[in-house]
């Protein structure tokens, strides 16, 4: 699943490019770098390989998604829908900006339950914020109706799924803007780092100067750029660039890799038949960073989880249901109004209802799923060992569970 997997002779290349002129920061110094510009080259590198008009490269998956929502005028007040299932990054981008989390329950896809979308809806509603997790996608079809239907802004968080398509076009630009993450585990990585992607050049020239301290970059260096607005410093280095330029090459024979060692693995469990898999909106699209599936119930799902551990074998194999970052039954820091500051009254008073109302639908949905991440350097003799062995923790549980009846 993560580029770091295939390391090698293309990042040390692109990082030498860097420590030979001795120029970390992407912007100025242009006589002593040499002609070496990797984040403006990785920046045009993503553009055309995601068919956008436009990227600006951020400091990581949580300052792009800050951005972009800053751009795309989402502040103080505004309410943004977004899955119960997903990174605390996605909540802590929209709080960032003053704006409210809007939590609601995902289906059996892992991604935002368009009914619930709509039940959300309210008149400070702003922005319909799908994730696209563990490799595959949202109903965006669905989504961008509803978008349609009540003039709200679509802001697709795509940084699980690079490389995931939906309907031949790649999630994070189908939106109004769209996001990835590079940081050390993501499918292509900068080590640190993430992008704003958009087909709006409005947007995108706010994101250019959002990044930067609100620099317009229209000097003839920067001490000659006006500030339109208000920016912070969510720049990524030269360095972390560079090695994103040397992964984004990989990208194809990354997927590729994954989508074969997906398919051998799902053949594997498909022998059980009380497991089921996740739902995909667009089966050729599925980047296939994980593998998700549903066991019958909670009982048995949580006993299989047991004995993949007591077996050293749940390496790998996600449990979100007692996850702490990416499910919101244990994001306490959150519910409990954990801030080291003072937040608004209304950010506190939608924080209380997630402790008053638990839930239910997604509960029942996470409670069965476990998620196999795909590795890269898996051989296909240990994709079998690694299938069989799961398989056989589930029946030995299941077998279990019936001779106890």
């Amino acid at each position: 699943m993560p580029g770091y997997e295939f390391f090698g002779e293309e990042e040390r290349k692109e990082i030498d490019d860097v420590m030979n002129t001795g120029i970390l920061m992407r912007y100025g110094f242009d006589a002593q770098r040499k002609g070496n510009w990797k984040a403006k080259e990785l920046e045009q590198k993503i553009s055309e390989t995601f068919d956008c008009k436009y990227a600006q490269l951020t400091s990581s998956g949580t300052s792009a998604l800050t951005t972009a929502m800053a751009a795309l005028g989402i502040g103080f007040g505004d309410e943004v829908i977004m899955p119960a299932f997903t990174f605390v990054a996605s909540f802590e981008a929209v709080i960032s900006v003053g704006a409210i989390p809007v939590l609601v329950d995902i289906d059996e896809s892992l991604t935002l339950n368009p009914s619930a979308v709509k039940a959300a809806i309210t008149s400070k509603t702003k922005c319909i914020m799908p994730v696209h997790m563990c490799g595959s996608m949202a109903d965006i079809d669905a989504l961008k109706h509803i978008c349609k239907e009540h003039d709200l802004i679509l802001l697709e968080d795509a940084c699980q799924s690079i490389g995931a398509t939906y309907k031949g076009k790649y999630v994070g630009t189908i939106g109004d803007a769209g996001t990835f993450s590079f940081d050390f585990v993501k499918t292509i990585t900068c080590g640190e780092g993430g992008a704003v992607l958009t087909n709006n050049e409005d947007i995108y020239t706010k994101c250019d100067a959002y990044t930067d301290h609100g620099h317009d970059h229209k000097g003839a260096d920067r001490g000659a750029d006006l500030h339109p607005f208000v920016g912070y410093n969510y720049r990524i280095s030269e360095l972390h660039a560079a090695i994103g330029l040397a992964q984004i090459g990989k990208l194809d024979n990354i997927l590729s890799i994954q989508r074969k060692n997906h398919s051998i693995l799902n053949s594997i469990l498909s022998t059980v038949p009380e497991l089921t898999f996740r739902k995909i909106h667009d089966e050729g699209g599925n980047s296939c960073t994980f593998l998700s599936w549903f066991l019958p119930d909670a009982e048995i799902t949580s006993a299989v989880v047991a004995e993949l551990r007591s077996q050293n074998i749940l390496a790998g194999n996600f449990y979100w249901f007692e996850n702490n970052w990416h499910y919101i039954r244990k994001w306490d820091h959150l519910t409990k109004n954990g801030f080291l500051n003072n937040q608004s009254e209304q950010l506190q008073k939608q924080l209380q209802k997630y402790s008053a109302n638990p839930f239910i639908a997604s509960d029942a949905i996470m409670s069965r799923c476990i998620s196999t991440a795909i590795s890269l350097t898996w051989t296909e003799e240990q994709i079998r060992e690694k299938g069989e062995k799961i398989a056989g923790v589930i029946k030995k549980i299941l077998n279990e569970k019936l001779t106890a009846v």
